[in-house]
């Protein structure tokens, strides 16, 4: 059983390849949603512990909104859009025509687009994830919180801490109508789905 950390070389580009597939094929379904073509630069994927990541995405009190999504069948764990400000802003100017100052502006529809965007790229990656592997993943309904960075990734760490300290990052910039917007997504499949995901792929023996 390897953990993130034992990870070589091999695993970790096999790992960010799919990372980059995932995204792309998120950028294609935001496009059909929003109405515009939307581009995305080359993702960075990338293996950090917890706090690491919670400072990749801004600092632990910075706020934020998150789209959760709990993963079983052959690959179990959970995934994370997290969608800052900007993102937010670019979702509800092509689908409701208005902007946000602050999250705390947002109204029940708002959220709801929110809801469905954060879903739809989540399903749309660990749909390509599982083509690609040839496994089932079936996904729950999708729960949205807006909170401190610190608190909503103590999710993640609350359900697999025990079994691991680090966490998949998927991180890229999409570009809609001249308008550059970061993409944060958070995958944290538990140990024994990583191994089988590995094996699946080819990559790992056993």
């Amino acid at each position: 059983m390897k953990t993130y950390e034992e990870l070589n070389g091999l695993e970790l580009d096999t790992i960010r390849e799919i990372g980059s597939i995932g995204t792309g094929n998120a950028a294609t379904a935001l496009s059909s949603m929003l109405g515009c073509e939307v581009r995305i630069s080359m993702p960075e994927v990338r293996i950090m512990g917890y706090n690491e990541a919670i400072d990749w995405i801004g600092g632990p009190e910075a706020i934020t909104a998150g789209v959760l999504v709990h993963m079983s069948g052959e690959l179990n764990g959970i995934m994370l859009s997290v969608q800052q400000l900007e993102f937010v802003n670019l979702v509800l100017e092509r689908m409701m025509d208005r902007t946000v100052e602050h999250y705390a502006d947002l109204t029940e529809l708002d959220r709801s687009a929110l809801v469905e965007v954060g879903n739809i790229m989540i399903s749309t990656f660990i749909n390509a994830l599982s083509g690609l592997a040839e496994i089932t993943t079936h996904l729950t309904v999708p729960a949205f919180a807006v909170d401190m960075q610190g608190a909503i990734l103590a999710v993640p760490m609350a359900e697999f801490g025990g079994q691991s300290d680090y966490i998949m990052t998927i991180g890229a910039d999409f570009l809609c109508s001249g308008r550059k917007v970061p993409c944060r997504l958070l995958l944290s499949p538990d140990i024994r789905s990583l191994n089988f995901l590995l094996k699946k792929l080819g990559v790992l023996d056993g």
